[in-house]
């Protein structure tokens, strides 16, 4: 959309959520600053950044390009406009990596110290512990749980630390033809710091100034996010917290409670989140003491999410709504960990009665309570974090408090495993059969994985549920997790037989109902919610999966993902991951890449030129296009010419 915004907006025009319109005009009432301000007081915002054409490597700059000619072509280095885009998109990319890695990091210690007897957190999935060691080659016959639990963690461990070999997590998890085509292109990791330093060490000044090369680093940084950040990340909380389940719950900033102890658990990794849920239980009489009815866990951004796969909590909001859970007044704690969390929270919770906590020693605010969290000491602190909680609620003013009376309905905790599990109840002998089937006929066009962002440039949640049904219509299977995901659950996308099931054209509906109700519902969710930002992992596999029973590569299957309201570069970095499968990525900003004709050629045109693509080396585009409808259009483009290549039969008409 055009940076037309103005200090003077209303809540409806940021937003398509009525409570959270509701909340952004009451904080202007109230004189308080939040994101949707600060973006608006800072239009237009610099030309040559949002090119791609600025850079900081040295002190000799900033220098800036020009694309045309009576400006500066290259840097005081000498640095073309190639090379400063290209270093700017691998920079990019690495800022993203490297928080997923460290994410897998602090789970494989958590892990391990569980399994040593260090750490307060008992093994809840032997069995995917189990299968995890078989994909590592670990004897597991015989061993018991922690012992075997240990032996993984290290294994996952020496993924940071080894110095010649490919990380075994792509081992575990990556398809063959994939890891071959990777090996040919000189792409594959060895470790994930290893990767993630040598990356830094390619863009700094002086270093690496080949626009291919640098390109081909960002398909590393891929591989680094997708198997040791999301599929790490992904695998070891299922062995530690369990396996996601098929929950019920509800979602949107109602789900706040007036007469309850309000907590907010935001950020990344579930290690902290978890034993706040617990301790909570725990601490229920407490609560009743301090004059509150119990205590209420809410989940912001994909902390929430693991919560919600998991234990059925509520889903608040998500990354630009995240201000507007303390615009509540009913918030009595916001605590926070690492990925996603606007300093700008602080301000905000010092005009309520808020605690908002840090808990990480590399992730501090100011303004922040910080209560130090450790696995070793994982009670103690989720105890001294619930109870600042309550206290926060002894000071809680109630003409304050302002609370959307509307929550949704939505359905989460979808899996490989759970997905497969439902298509059995219709051919328990093949149960990917049903979906290949109704491709391979027509009924359903493709899949599309909507996932990562909302931002503050694009209109809250408006382009990730106006892409939904765009694509719904064309009868394409629709997954979503991440902030992506938030939204359309809180808009009702992820609903069994909900209104959103008159979205769908008329061949994937039928599809729908049909595995819906041979598992007892009136349909299957038009959208099926697949978790967190690192659960993209469950959506590789389940390609994966069903490439290997087609007997094609992933590169081949009309499939797609989306991030229409992207802002962190972790959505960047996740999207090079599939990518580098072969899977075409559609992003709904400009990626900063114009301000290098080369570059952007590179990443978004088809096969076919004289130039190299990335289509032509890996079989996949970027799609840069902020308008949803027209968005769809080219990812349908996308999804047909695949479907063309494999030979499958024209799809069904879509829906008026």
């Amino acid at each position: 959309m055009d940076q037309v915004l103005t200090p003077d907006f209303t809540g409806k025009e940021r937003t398509i959520d009525t409570g959270a319109a509701e909340l952004i005009d009451k904080a202007h009432r109230m004189g308080i600053e939040t994101g949707f301000d600060r973006l608006a007081r800072m239009l237009p915002q610099c030309g040559f950044g949002l090119l791609g054409v600025c850079c900081r490597r040295c002190y000799n700059g900033p220098c800036r390009v020009s694309l045309f000619e009576e400006g500066p072509r290259r840097g005081v280095c000498g640095a073309s406009a190639d090379t400063i885009v290209a270093r700017n998109f691998l920079e990019t990319l690495t800022a993203g990596a490297a928080p997923h890695a460290e994410h897998a990091r602090e789970v494989a210690l958590t892990l391990l110290e569980a399994a040593e007897g260090r750490a307060p957190y008992p093994i809840r999935s032997p069995e995917k512990l189990r299968q995890l060691a078989a994909g590592l080659g670990i004897e597991a016959e015989g061993v018991a749980d922690r012992e075997l639990a240990a032996a993984v963690a290290h294994r996952a461990l020496a993924d940071f630390q080894q110095q010649d070999g490919v990380i075994g997590w792509l081992g575990v998890h990556a398809p063959a033809e994939a890891r071959e085509r990777w090996d040919k292109l000189g792409v594959l990791p060895t470790n994930a710091h290893l990767e993630i330093a040598r990356s830094a060490t390619r863009t700094a000044m002086g270093c690496d100034a080949d626009p291919v090369n640098l390109l081909l680093g960002a398909v590393t940084m891929g591989l680094v996010d997708g198997y040791d950040g999301c599929h790490l990340s992904s695998d070891l909380q299922d062995v530690l917290f369990g396996m996601p389940q098929l929950v019920r719950t509800r979602a949107r900033l109602g789900v706040l409670e007036a007469e309850q102890v309000n907590i907010a658990v935001h950020g990344h990794v579930p290690v902290l989140s978890e034993k706040v849920l617990e301790a909570a239980g725990r601490l229920k009489e407490e609560a009743r003491e301090a004059g509150a009815q119990g205590i209420n866990v809410v989940g912001v951004c994909c902390t929430g999410n693991e919560l919600m796969e998991r234990h059925g909590v509520p889903l608040a909001s998500n990354f630009a709504g995240q201000e507007l859970v303390l615009m509540t007044g009913a918030c009595d704690a916001m605590v926070v960990d690492v990925q996603c969390i606007m300093p700008g929270l602080a301000e905000v919770a010092k005009c309520f009665h808020t605690a908002f906590i840090t808990t990480l020693p590399y992730v501090k605010i100011p303004g922040a309570t910080h209560v130090e969290f450790s696995p070793a000491r994982a009670d103690q602190a989720a105890e001294e974090i619930v109870r600042r909680a309550i206290a926060a609620y002894r000071r809680r003013n109630p003409a304050l408090v302002t609370i959307p009376d509307d929550t949704v309905e939505m359905w989460g905790g979808f899996t490989p495993e759970n997905i497969l599990g439902a298509l059995g109840k219709v051919n328990a002998a093949d149960p990917l059969g049903p979906l290949v089937d109704a491709v391979a006929a027509g009924d359903i066009l493709g899949a599309v994985a909507i996932v990562g962002c909302t931002g503050f440039k694009v209109r809250h949640d408006w382009a990730n549920t106006e892409l939904a049904r765009h694509l719904l219509r064309h009868n394409v299977l629709v997954l979503a997790n991440g902030c992506g995901g938030h939204s359309l659950a809180r808009h009702g996308f992820t609903v069994p037989g909900g209104k959103a099931l008159e979205y769908c054209g008329a061949s994937l509906r039928g599809v729908l109902e049909a595995v819906g109700q041979a598992n007892g519902l009136p349909s299957l969710p038009p959208v099926l919610h697949v978790g967190s930002c690192v659960d993209n992992a469950r959506v590789a596999d389940l390609l994966v999966a069903l490439a290997a029973r087609l007997g094609v590569a992933v590169r081949d299957l009309p499939v797609a993902g989306s991030s229409p309201e992207v802002q962190s570069p972790k959505v960047l970095s996740i999207g090079a991951y599939f990518l580098s499968l072969g899977v075409d990525v559609h992003v709904g900003l400009s990626l900063q890449t114009e301000g290098s004709p080369f570059v952007h050629r590179f990443l978004t045109e088809p096969a076919g030129g004289e130039e190299p693509t990335l289509d032509a080396l890996l079989g996949s585009t970027l799609i840069v296009e902020s308008d949803p409808a027209r968005a769809a259009e080219k990812i349908l483009a996308r999804l047909r010419h695949k479907r063309q290549a494999l030979g499958l039969k024209e799809a069904a008409v879509a829906s008026a």
